[in-house]
């Protein structure tokens, strides 16, 4: 998986799996790539809609795989080669009983990070904090399901100290299966809104799914949970100690207070405990400083004094295309394109609204998926959202936008065009944004919005 694991044996995941093999070999890597593969690697034949890794159990020994676990019975060609074939019932349950089993050889600090928005960038602002004290694991970009989650797992060491995992879901007994795998010493939950609704169809379900964190959780375990979201300030749960951080709700116990934002920055003071810690964050939004609260509980939830966790995330740094800012063509550029949803579409526009602009304030938006029988009406109240929170320009993309226009028009929003192809969008902004004015890019990941953002700052 690309990273140097502690050794492991042929013998020994054979034994984890209930498998047998022909062979014994030391195992130096998992790999479910062939393109990937070294010699000492034991590759994991994955299924997938459009691959199937069984058709490469072959390339894989000829690269130096040691062994490989296949669903079925392959002819590779090469008897010594099909003997230490490993056949499981389900290769993606075992590559996490793989990780399962690899990740209780170590003892650190262990977090896990769920919820419908804001996952990834509170995972990158706890390891901000935990890096302050510790050395520390985090999950890359977003692996955060089924299989990627054993990627980063696997790349646990015994100089580890503190490790971040973010848990996604697309429906019921996902989160489980991920908890127990990793079995957290602090779990955190961010928000319940209302991605995965065509999956689960309703914020209910949503709950139910999300907190199933619990599962992989000790008695008594710290879960934070977002005490200003509607479905979490009366969560409960008699076996987690549950921990409510917020803005709003007066009886969090980590509460921000004093926000004001100063160009690319927000500061703010933490209350816990009955002190006050003063907090720099470089980004700025309501929804980010939540974020931040999360990642300072969980500091202190490590033994990390309050201030150091506070002092620690001014070093944080958006990871992809979540917010990051920057100047093309004179205009300030916020890339936002990494995922969307009604909840982040409302705190992108109210985060633009409360920025500081010599030029006008415009925004792009493209669809939010995975909506269900919810998006047509998500997409309207976006547009209304969008009108009613003084957004100079807005620019929609995409089949479930243009009810997003529709309604942004009807609600008077000064200027409003849809687009079905991205690059007469890029050209209208190219002609229309100005030295001074703010360009918001937002859209679920599937829309591609780089695209967009590419063409708009060619030659810049």
């Amino acid at each position: 998986m690309g990273e140097t694991m502690e050794k492991m044996t042929v013998r020994e995941i054979a034994g984890v799996l209930g498998a047998s093999y022909g062979s014994d070999g030391e195992v130096l890597e998992i790999s479910t790539d062939t393109r990937t593969i070294q010699p000492g690697s034991l590759f994991v034949a994955l299924v997938g809609e459009r691959f199937d890794g069984h058709g490469f159990l072959a390339k894989a020994f000829e690269a130096g795989a040691v062994a490989c676990v296949a669903q079925h019975p392959v002819k590779t060609g090469n008897p010594q080669w099909d003997q230490n074939i490993l056949v499981v019932a389900d290769t993606q349950r075992a590559l996490l009983d793989i990780a399962s089993y690899y990740r209780q050889r170590f003892s650190f600090h262990c977090v896990g990070i769920t919820g419908s928005v804001g996952k990834t960038t509170t995972k990158d602002m706890t390891a901000a904090v935990l890096m302050s004290r510790y050395e520390t694991l985090k999950t890359l970009g977003n692996e955060n399901n089924e299989i990627g989650l054993p990627r980063t797992v696997m790349r646990l060491t015994k100089s580890t100290q503190a490790a971040v995992f973010e848990m996604g879901m697309c429906g019921f007994g996902e989160i489980h299966d991920l908890t127990l795998c990793v079995r957290p010493d602090i779990g955190v939950i961010t928000t319940i809104g209302v991605s995965h609704m065509q999956q689960l169809g309703s914020r209910e379900n949503i709950l139910k799914a999300k907190t199933e964190i619990c599962d992989g959780m000790a008695e008594g375990a710290p879960l934070l949970i977002n005490g200003d979201n509607d479905l979490l300030q009366n969560y409960r749960n008699r076996h987690c100690n549950v921990v409510k951080y917020g803005i709003d709700s007066p009886d969090c116990a980590i509460r921000a207070i004093d926000i004001h934002e100063a160009g690319e920055n927000t500061h703010f003071s933490i209350q816990f405990e009955g002190n006050s810690y003063p907090c720099t964050l470089p980004c700025i939004g309501r929804h980010n400083v939540l974020n931040a609260l999360a990642a300072f509980g969980v500091g202190v939830y490590c033994q990390i004094p309050p201030q150091v966790c506070a002092d620690a995330l001014s070093a944080y740094e958006p990871s992809g295309m979540r917010q990051r800012m920057r100047q093309c063509r004179g205009v300030t550029l916020v890339e936002d394109c990494y995922n969307a949803s009604p909840d982040s579409m409302r705190a992108a526009i109210t985060t633009l609204r409360g920025m500081e602009c010599r030029g006008k304030k415009r925004m792009v938006l493209a669809d939010m998926l995975e909506l269900g029988d919810i998006s047509e009406e998500a997409h309207r109240q976006i547009g209304t959202f969008a009108a009613e929170n003084n957004i100079d320009a807005l620019y929609c993309y995409g089949n479930e936008a243009k009810y997003l226009a529709d309604e942004a028009k009807k609600a008077g929003i000064a200027r409003c065009i849809h687009f079905q192809d991205k690059a007469s969008l890029a050209e209208l902004l190219r002609s229309e944004t100005k030295e001074g004015d703010i360009l918001w890019i937002k859209g679920s990941r599937g829309m591609k919005l780089e695209d967009v953002i590419s063409r708009f700052c060619e030659e810049c």
